[in-house]
C-alpha cells in the first residue's frame, strides 16, 4: 500500500477567505442575499429536476418490466399445448369424461396456475371460452358469459390494453379486486383452421404497473395517459384541477419519446413537470412536483440571512483565517488522494486523519476504498461465474433440443416394433433432456432434483451388469426446499464414476435429509471404494478453488461447480462437506437454508 505523507505547501486559501469576507462586508447585504438565494433556487430546481428524472426513469423501468411479465405470461398460455387441445375440443363440441377432466386439471390447469402464482406481480391470467356447457376450471378457465361482467367486455375494440377497472368476474360477490384498480392485456387465442378458440386476459394491479402514480401526495402526484386520451390518477389527486394541466403537458410533449423534465408556473405555483412516453403501452407517464413551499422557505431564509449576516460577517473575518489554516492542509491531502483514486489507484491510504470532521472524512474514505476494492473483486468473480454458467446452460439446451427430437422419433420406432423396454429407456432419457432444456437461473425444488436423479440412475443401470439402488429418506419439508438446478446430480455422478464403477457389484446410494434449525442438510452416501484422508484433503482443495484442474472429467470439477453455485445463491456459510473412509463409503453433505413458507401443507 502506498503512503501519503506531508501536506501540500504554499496554502493561500486562508488569506483569500479572509479578503473575501472583508470584501463582502463592503457589499450591500441585500445584493449578497439576492445572489446567494438565487443560486439556492437554481439548485432547488436542479435537485427537483434530477429527482423527477430519476423517478420517471424508475417508473418507466417498472412499467416495462411489468409489461414484459404480462407478455411472457400471455405467450406461456398461448403456447401451452394441453390448453390449446382442450379449447379446440370445446370449439368442436367434444365432451370430456370426468377422468379426462381431472387429468387435464391436475396436469395442465394446475401447471398454469402455479406459473401465475409464482409471479408475484400478476393478478390473474384467465381464459374465457365461448361454450355454455363447458366445466369451468377456476381460477384459469371460465365461460364467456363471465367475461361480460367485466367493464372492458363492452369496449368497441375488445383486444389490447385495458386500464383502471375493478374485477367484477362474479358480479354477485362484488369486486374481487376490492378498491384496487387493475389493468390487463386482452389477447385472442387462435388456432389455424379453427379460428378463435378463446380470449386470454392477463391482469395486473395498476399500482404494480404504476407505483409512481399511487405514491402520490398533494405536493407530488402522477398519472398515466393512454392513447385514447384517458387519464388515470390515484385517489389523492385533484382530478378536475389536474386534467387541465395534464392536457397541456400531453400537447406540449406528444412527440417526445425520451424523458422530458422542465419547470412550469401554474396559478402562482412552482412546478417541476416530467413526461415519459411508454411506447410499450401506447401511453405516457406524467409526474408533477409542487415545490412552492420549498421556494417560500428559501425566500424566508433570504430575509433572515440579511439580518444575521450583518452580525456575523464582522467576526467571520477573524475566525476564518485560523480555521482555514487548520483545515485546508488536511483537506488538500484528502483532495490529492481522491484525484489519484479517480485516476484508477485504489491503493491510496490517507494518514494522520485526526479526530475532527475532516479526519473522520479521511477515515471514511480509507474504509470506502477498501470496500470498493473488495466489491470490485467480488463482482468480477460473480459476473464470470454467472456468464460461464449461462453459456454452459445455453450449450446444453441447444444440444438437448436436437437430441430430444431425435429420441422421440426413435421411441416411436421402438413402440411400433413393440420394443417396449427400449421405448421406456428412451422415455427416461427424454425426461433427463427435458429437465436440462428448462435450465433457469431460478432454483428448483429438492423433489424435482431427486426425480432427475432417479431417471439418471435408470439409464445408468442399463449400462452395467450390476444394479445401483437409490434409497431416499427426506422429510416432506426438505423435499419442497429450493436448491440450484443440477446441484445433487453431479454428486451422484461422482459417486458412480469415482466410487462405485470400479467395484462393479450391486450397491446402494443413500440420500438422507436432516432439519437443523433454520438450515437443513442433505447427505448423499455411496458404498463405494471411499477415499483416504489425503484424497479428501486434495478434493477439498479442488472444490474450494485452491487447485486449478483442467478438463471436464476430473473428480472435483462437478463438486466445485455445485459449491460455487450454492454459495452464490445462499451465502458463504452454505455449501458442501465431505466425509469418507477408504474401502467403505463416501458421504457428501450439502447444507442449504430453510426457506419460510416452503414445505408447509
Amino acid at each position: 500500500m502506498k503512503n501519503r505523507k506531508g501536506r501540500m505547501k504554499g496554502l493561500k486559501l486562508n488569506m483569500k477567505f479572509t479578503v473575501i469576507c472583508l470584501f463582502f462586508v463592503l457589499l450591500p447585504m441585500t445584493g449578497l442575499s439576492g445572489w446567494l438565494f438565487k443560486s439556492m433556487e437554481s439548485n432547488l430546481v436542479r435537485e427537483k429536476s434530477s429527482a423527477m428524472h430519476y423517478k420517471l426513469g424508475k417508473g418507466y423501468d417498472q412499467a416495462v418490466s411489468s409489461v414484459d411479465s404480462i407478455n411472457m405470461s400471455t405467450q406461456f398460455f398461448l403456447s401451452d399445448q394441453g390448453l390449446r387441445e382442450f379449447l379446440v375440443s370445446q370449439k368442436k363440441g367434444e365432451t370430456y369424461s370426468t377422468e379426462q377432466l381431472l387429468t387435464f386439471y391436475n396436469r395442465d390447469v394446475a401447471s398454469l396456475e402455479r406459473m401465475v402464482n409464482s409471479n408475484n406481480s400478476l393478478y390473474q391470467v384467465r381464459v374465457y371460452v365461448d361454450c355454455m356447457d363447458m366445466q369451468e376450471m377456476m381460477p384459469v378457465i371460465y365461460r364467456m358469459d363471465r367475461m361480460k361482467n367485466q367493464p372492458f367486455a363492452h369496449d368497441d375494440n375488445l383486444y389490447g390494453w385495458k386500464y383502471g377497472y375493478t374485477d367484477k368476474l362474479f358480479s354477485d360477490y362484488g369486486q374481487l379486486s376490492g378498491d384496487r384498480k387493475i389493468m390487463s392485456l386482452i389477447t385472442p387465442m387462435k388456432v389455424f383452421g379453427q379460428g378463435e378458440i378463446g380470449i386470454l386476459e392477463a391482469a395486473m394491479y395498476m399500482d404494480t404497473m404504476f407505483p409512481l402514480i399511487y405514491d402520490s401526495t398533494k405536493e407530488e402526484w402522477a398519472c398515466f395517459v393512454d392513447d385514447k386520451g384517458n387519464f388515470y390518477f390515484s385517489d389523492q389527486s385533484d382530478v378536475q384541477a389536474d386534467r387541465v394541466l395534464v392536457k397541456e403537458i400531453v400537447e406540449e410533449n406528444g412527440q417526445e419519446e425520451d424523458i422530458h423534465v422542465y419547470h412550469k408556473m401554474s396559478d402562482e405555483k412552482n412546478l417541476i413537470v416530467g413526461y415519459q412516453k411508454i411506447k410499450e403501452l401506447n401511453g405516457a407517464l406524467i409526474s408533477v412536483n409542487d415545490y412552492t413551499k420549498d421556494m417560500k422557505k428559501i425566500h424566508k431564509q433570504n430575509m433572515e440571512f440579511i439580518f444575521v449576516a450583518i452580525c456575523v460577517l464582522a467576526l467571520l473575518a477573524v475566525v476564518v483565517n485560523k480555521v482555514a489554516k487548520g483545515m485546508l492542509g488536511q483537506f488538500y491531502d484528502i483532495l490529492h488522494s481522491i484525484r489519484e483514486v479517480q485516476n484508477g489507484d485504489l491503493d491510496v491510504v490517507i494518514e494522520n486523519c485526526g479526530t475532527d470532521e475532516m479526519g473522520e472524512l479521511g477515515s471514511q474514505i480509507n474504509k470506502m476504498l477498501v470496500n470498493i476494492k473488495q466489491l470490485t473483486d467480488d463482482n468480477l468473480n460473480h459476473e464470470l461465474l454467472m456468464k460461464n454458467t449461462e453459456i454452459r446452460a445455453l450449450q446444453n439446451q441447444i444440444n438437448a433440443h436436437f437430441i430430444y427430437n431425435v429420441l422421440e422419433s426413435i421411441k416411436m420406432m421402438a413402440e411400433i416394433e413393440e420394443k417396449y423396454d427400449i421405448s421406456d429407456a428412451i422415455t427416461t432419457l427424454g425426461k433427463l433432456l427435458r429437465y436440462g432444456m428448462k435450465w433457469t437461473s431460478q432454483n428448483v425444488t429438492v423433489e424435482e432434483e431427486l426425480e432427475y436423479i432417479r431417471n439418471y440412475l435408470r439409464l445408468i443401470n442399463l449400462r452395467f451388469d450390476y444394479e445401483i439402488y437409490l434409497s431416499v429418506n427426506l422429510p416432506e419439508i426438505i423435499s419442497k426446499q429450493a436448491i440450484p438446478q443440477m446441484s445433487l446430480q453431479p454428486i451422484v455422478e461422482n459417486a458412480i464414476y469415482h466410487g462405485i464403477e470400479q467395484m462393479a457389484e450391486d450397491t446402494n446410494i443413500y440420500i438422507k435429509g436432516i432439519v437443523e434449525g433454520k438450515d437443513c442438510t442433505i447427505e448423499i452416501t455411496d458404498a463405494g471404494r471411499g477415499m483416504s484422508e489425503e484424497e479428501v484433503r486434495e478434493l477439498y482443495r479442488k472444490i474450494n478453488g485452491e487447485v486449478e484442474e483442467f478438463g471436464g472429467s476430473g473428480n472435483g470439477i462437478g463438486l466445485k461447480n455445485v459449491q460455487d453455485r450454492i454459495k452464490m445463491n445462499f451465502g458463504e456459510k452454505y455449501g458442501i462437506q465431505i466425509a469418507s473412509k477408504l474401502g467403505c463409503y463416501t458421504k457428501i453433505i450439502v447444507r442449504i437454508p430453510m426457506e419460510e413458507g416452503r414445505g408447509s401443507v
